[in-house]
């Protein structure tokens, strides 16, 4: 038998197939499937995190706990083995708030104001205020009502009233409101003098609109300071915490009487207190209350002159001997100090880089209280009404003298 014979059969060039271009796709294959398999983990690894997010945030915590904790039917908590007792400090704060707060009430102001696109618009304030009597009548701050067309009460058990507007005294920031009840409790009113830096005070009011809010602190100061339209005499300054809703709400002493009305605060640029605030002194505003009721404004008391605080070297200057006091340059004509006597100056004079009128009285005191300056004889008229008598003492020349002065009723600017 023949055996097979192998035979090698060339084949033709067009099938044969370059080492190089094989190479080159055995590359491609296996980059492409590189591709394909990171492409599988990241999808392996946004499906982890899918179920991670599901799994947590539609469970519970606490599911799965460790060995050591368990879940009994009831725990067992340390309790106190009696009612809390206060010290003296906490039963006094609690007795202040409860004999203070039956009287204090929110006042919710809505005015008008004027929109560029809207026109008119309404826009609302809050403030505090106390009942001072049995008839629902309200002291607060004349700025908190002032410009109001409609005034609503809130008072300590939520009840609202429709409030009026009895008075106002745009000078010492004080207005009185009315409303149709006279089942609410009135404070108490003490008396503002003799009032010491040290003394604790208790702020009650409605800061921020959060109703029945109290806070303590001392007085700080007795100053005068300057109000939003005059002065304020004898301000009360503390450190109790007042802030925006406040004004209008009583400063308390220890007793739970009020001393003051809270009405201003210093921010230092901020809207909200800086533990420097001020309160109305209560008696500035007991002397004016019966005007406020009877007539809705103050009668205040005027002299009728117009005075130059001078000091002892120029009253020297001037014959006056060595006084100090205030110069009467002008007295308006059929005015109180006119009736009385008083005379102004007529020849002119120059004081530094101005002129005065000499020739006229120098005040020196009031009702035996001396006077330097225009703040305090502000002070001495503000204790009496129109129609008191008071005495000033003058030196004409050198001769000092007394004259007696019916007040009359100042001439306000609306």
């Amino acid at each position: 038998m023949a055996r097979p014979v192998a035979v090698q059969i060339d084949q033709p060039a067009k099938y044969q197939i370059p080492t190089t271009k094989y190479l080159r796709v055995t590359f491609k294959s296996a980059m492409t499937g590189d591709i394909v398999m990171k492409s599988f983990r990241a999808l392996l690894l946004l499906a982890f995190l899918v179920g991670c997010f599901y799994y947590f945030t539609t469970h519970p915590p606490g599911k799965f706990l460790p060995a050591w904790v368990d879940r009994p039917a009831h725990v067992e908590t340390t309790e106190a083995a009696a009612p809390p007792q206060f010290d003296s400090e906490e039963a006094e704060n609690i007795a202040v708030y409860k004999k203070g707060l039956p009287s204090v009430v929110n006042i919710t102001a809505t005015a008008i104001a004027y929109d560029f696109f809207y026109g008119q618009v309404p826009q609302q304030g809050q403030g505090s205020g106390f009942v001072i009597d049995g008839e629902g009548r309200i002291l607060t701050n004349f700025h908190v009502v002032e410009g109001a067309r409609q005034v609503e009460v809130t008072t300590s058990d939520k009840k609202k009233y429709k409030a009026e507007i009895v008075g106002t005294d745009p000078n010492n920031d004080l207005a009185v409101i009315q409303i149709p009840v006279r089942t609410i409790p009135a404070a108490v009113l003490a008396d503002s003098r003799g009032l010491v830096v040290g003394q604790k005070v208790f702020a009650i009011g409605n800061p921020f609109g959060l109703s029945g809010t109290m806070t303590r602190g001392i007085i700080s100061s007795i100053r005068s300071v300057r109000g939003q339209r005059g002065f304020i005499d004898e301000a009360i300054q503390t450190d109790a915490a007042i802030n925006p809703g406040n004004s209008g709400g009583p400063l308390l002493n220890s007793r739970g009487q009020v001393i003051g009305i809270n009405s201003m605060i210093f921010t230092g640029g901020a809207e909200q207190s800086a533990g420097i605030g001020f309160a109305i002194p209560i008696n500035t505003a007991k002397a004016v209350l019966d005007d406020l009721v009877s007539m809705g404004r103050v009668r205040r008391p005027s002299l009728g002159i117009q005075t130059l605080p001078i000091g002892a070297q120029v009253a020297e200057q001037l014959d006056f001997g060595p006084n100090s006091g205030l110069l009467v340059q002008q007295v308006d004509r059929g005015s109180p100090a006119e009736r009385a006597g008083l005379k102004a100056g007529t020849e002119r004079a120059r004081l530094g880089f101005g002129t005065i009128l000499i020739g006229g009285d120098l005040i020196v005191a009031i009702d035996g209280q001396e006077v330097q300056d225009s703040m305090e004889v502000a002070h001495v008229l503000q204790k009496h009404h129109a129609g008191d008598t008071v005495t000033l003492t003058i030196y004409r020349g050198r001769k000092k003298m007394d004259l007696k002065v019916v007040l009359g009723e100042a001439r306000e600017a609306a």
